[in-house]
């Protein structure tokens, strides 16, 4: 009977050590699954966000008659987010043309570009 209740004993001392042991391992397993769902994007696609984002501006900087420094080029995903103001309503559908034209862009939000006032 002593034996067997050692035994028992035994048993289960050593099912809370590998319970417990196996508690580190899980908490990091769910940390490292947290972090990427969290992580909107891989390395490669903010890479690629970049780039578009750089391309744009360099674009809109070499195109005629568009005031580029006016104007701010943000990419997520490969939508492209356009914001600042533009002298006229021609230069902002020239600023959106442009944009769309880059490779990789998905699509072009300008709803932040605001045609300026010029009756000042």
């Amino acid at each position: 009977m002593r034996t067997n209740n050692l035994f028992r004993k035994s048993l289960i001392a050593a099912g809370l050590v590998v319970a417990f042991s196996a508690m580190p391992i899980a908490q990091v397993a769910a940390q490292d699954a947290m972090q990427k769902s969290s992580d909107n994007q891989t390395v490669p696609d903010k890479t690629a966000d970049t780039w578009i984002t750089t391309k744009v501006k360099s674009e809109l900087a070499t195109t005629k008659n568009v005031k580029s420094s006016d104007i701010s080029v943000t990419t997520m995903d490969g939508v492209v987010t356009l914001t600042g103001t533009t002298a006229s309503a021609a230069e902002k559908t020239k600023v959106e043309a442009v944009a769309k034209k880059v490779k990789g862009v998905k699509s072009v939000d300008a709803s932040g570009l605001t045609v300026a006032d010029t009756a000042k």
